[in-house]
């Protein structure tokens, strides 16, 4: 007979998470998939205990899955998109003028603009970290900017355009769940955004200013410009696939087929603007690019190899892998009932603004870090707190900004998380580089708390009545 799991129990599934993955995969650098699939087994025993039989276990991971399968079909578009975009000349060709017009010292605050403003037209982090920020890190490298901080700018750019985008599922959801308007949801969330982002850009100007690009001479640029104007034949329909994007964007079209779409005609553009093959053209889909497409017998430097040897379906494979590593334990603790007897205890003693938005963070956090995705927090900790914010006369507008402030922002910062793994994968950067420079990422939350304690920023329930 199945019974509720005791605090005990269902605390110790994640302190056991956290120890395995703090010392296996922090001290020991051990890969994190088997790590997960080790917290999963623990959590199983504890299922057991509760009286969880296996095919409830697998039903749990199951339902778990199947909430992860569009985030899974988008990555390996992505993958695609990586691919045929460097094939047909995109990307090379945003590295190329990039260099040509990006000042140095301004590098920071211009690719935070960028990957925001892409960002905020396709509704993905994911897409505009794949296109424009796989082009800034181009730039980057030869700029001599350091690649943590780089990162850290690209990747706030991505995610606060997603997150003030009405194209995005982590925003609609948001507001879904928080039951109010998804554009006056958006608006709300500029409390915390625009602080936050304007401290970062604050930060990365500074920095900019001092930083030591001296090293990045022009014969470098021009080194790397030469080569690149020696593979692709520049023109202006090499920006039709990312034209596409902007179009599906804007027309509310379905992420993926309009994904698949901008890499056929990456295909095309690169076969009769670059004259590389047909057969190239679809591996470049599976495997990604490769240099050797252009010609076996030619060489080229080690920059522009590692620059544009990228992409691919099976360069997504490792992400994938841990999500349904991830998703094993999330499933099973889910399953179990060890979530809900974990954040059940976080509202027996909330009453203040500043507890209820305090442990909306709190129980957020600690799903991001347990499942990898910000869509399961905001459904649980949505579904759990909507009812404590309108006792307290807390409009829903409060919870879906905190929703988003603890979920969308923080989801960068789990390294066995779907995004910090796929942020590695595309800009080949970790969490342990870019963290720091992601200011925007954790602002968000110290804002939410600051208004939570003052009341600044607070709507009350009076207000959207009146």
């Amino acid at each position: 007979m199945k019974r509720a799991p005791t605090l005990f129990e269902a605390a110790s599934c994640f302190l056991f998470l956290a120890v395995i993955i703090g010392v296996g995969f922090g001290y020991y650098d051990i890969p994190i998939q088997p790590l997960l699939l080790l917290s999963a087994a623990y959590a199983a025993f504890i299922a057991y205990r509760v009286g969880l039989t296996w095919e409830d276990m697998e039903k749990g991971i199951a339902t778990r899955l199947n909430t992860a399968m569009p985030a899974i079909f988008i990555i390996f578009a992505v993958g695609v998109i990586v691919g045929t975009w460097i094939y047909s000349g995109t990307v090379p060709m945003l590295i190329y003028y990039g260099l040509l017009i990006i000042d140095p010292t301004y590098f920071l605050v211009t690719a935070f603009v960028i990957t925001a403003v892409v960002s905020v037209a396709t509704g993905t982090a994911w897409g505009s970290s794949a296109t424009a920020g796989v082009a800034l890190m181009g730039i980057a490298i030869e700029m001599n900017v350091p690649l943590g901080i780089a990162a850290g700018a690209i990747i706030s750019g991505a995610i606060f355009g997603d997150k003030l985008s009405p194209l995005s599922d982590t925003t609609n959801l948001s507001a879904l769940v928080a039951e109010v308007d998804l554009y006056d949801h958006i608006k709300h969330m500029l409390w915390t955004t625009i602080p936050s982002s304007l401290a970062g850009l604050i930060v990365w100007f500074i920095v900019g200013m001092n930083l030591d690009t001296g090293t990045a001479s022009s014969d470098n640029v021009m080194g790397l410009t030469s080569e690149l104007s020696a593979i692709f034949n520049w023109n202006i329909f090499m920006l039709l696939p990312f034209v596409i994007i902007l179009w599906g964007a804007f027309s509310r079209k379905p992420i993926v087929p309009v994904m698949l779409l901008s890499s056929v005609a990456a295909v095309f553009i690169g076969m009769f603007s670059n004259g590389f093959s047909f057969v190239d053209g679809f591996t470049a889909m599976a495997n990604g690019f490769s240099v050797d497409m252009v010609n076996p017998n030619s060489e080229f430097s080690e920059t522009v190899s590692s620059l544009l040897n990228r992409g691919g379906i099976f360069s997504m494979v490792t992400i994938v892998v841990t999500i349904f590593c991830g998703y094993a334990f999330a499933g099973i603790v889910e399953a179990a009932g060890c979530l809900d007897r974990i954040l059940e205890s976080f509202t027996r003693w909330v009453q203040s603004s500043w507890q209820i938005v305090g442990s909306t963070i709190l129980g957020s956090i600690l799903i991001v870090f347990t499942a990898g995705v910000a869509s399961i927090s905001i459904i649980m900790m949505g579904v759990l707190m909507k009812d404590v914010y309108k006792k307290n006369g807390m409009d829903g507008l409060n919870l879906s900004r905190t929703l988003e402030d603890s979920g969308t922002m923080i989801l960068g910062f789990v390294p066995w998380g779907v995004s910090a793994i796929y942020y590695l994968e595309v800009l080949g950067v970790g969490v342990g580089d870019y963290w720091m420079w992601a200011i925007p990422c954790y602002l968000c939350i110290v804002f939410a708390m600051i208004y939570a304690a003052t009341g600044i920023g607070i709507k009350k329930l009076k207000e959207a009545e009146g």
